[in-house]
């Protein structure tokens, strides 16, 4: 008895399985879905800036950003997804100087000191080379004991004096960028 019983439920269950085989469902298609990542999740420098203030300060949005730390030194560069340039790059570094000795060895010849950024700062703009235009730079000694400089390096062929009015945005910029929170 328990054998046919057995037999029984045996050819149940390897005929169950042998039945038609489910159609397949038409699932609509799904458009991509972009996910905006933070420039600050890529660590270093890049978690002092932040997109959207980037975009409000400049008129230019980016979209990917890169970190590197070396030592005292944390550095960001950012970019368009599809573009070398223009970038904009963030340097901090820790630092023991003094607003003299800023003055005396950081300080570039021919720059223009800016007002109400950090202890001392200054602003220029630097010539184009064959393979970039002009560049713009802020560059400031921070209450904190941090020497941070914001480069922008505009595309070739860019004038200079798209640079030149970039250097008044990007003070701005800086006066952002909190450095205590590297």
């Amino acid at each position: 008895m328990h054998a046919r019983i057995w037999l029984t439920a045996s050819a149940v269950l390897l005929t169950a399985g042998c039945g038609a085989q489910p159609r397949p469902v038409a699932v609509p298609a799904v458009d991509p879905v972009t996910v905006e990542v933070a420039a600050a999740s890529s660590g270093g420098a890049c978690r002092l800036l932040d997109f959207a203030v980037i975009e409000e300060h400049l008129g230019v949005r980016f979209d990917v950003a890169a970190a590197s730390d070396k030592g005292d030194t944390h550095t960001c560069v950012v970019r368009a997804e599809r573009a070398t340039l223009p970038e904009l790059t963030l340097t901090v570094t820790d630092t023991s100087i003094d607003v003299p000795t800023f003055n005396a060895d950081v300080l570039p010849d021919g720059a223009a000191k800016v007002s109400k950024l950090g202890q001392v700062a200054y602003r220029r703009t630097l010539a184009k080379t064959a393979k970039h235009g002009p560049i713009a730079e802020v560059g400031w000694l921070a209450t904190e004991d941090r020497l941070a400089t914001l480069h922008w390096t505009c595309e070739r062929g860019a004038p200079k004096a798209e640079a030149e009015e970039l250097t008044g945005k990007l003070v701005g910029l800086a006066k952002k960028i909190n450095t205590r929170a590297m």
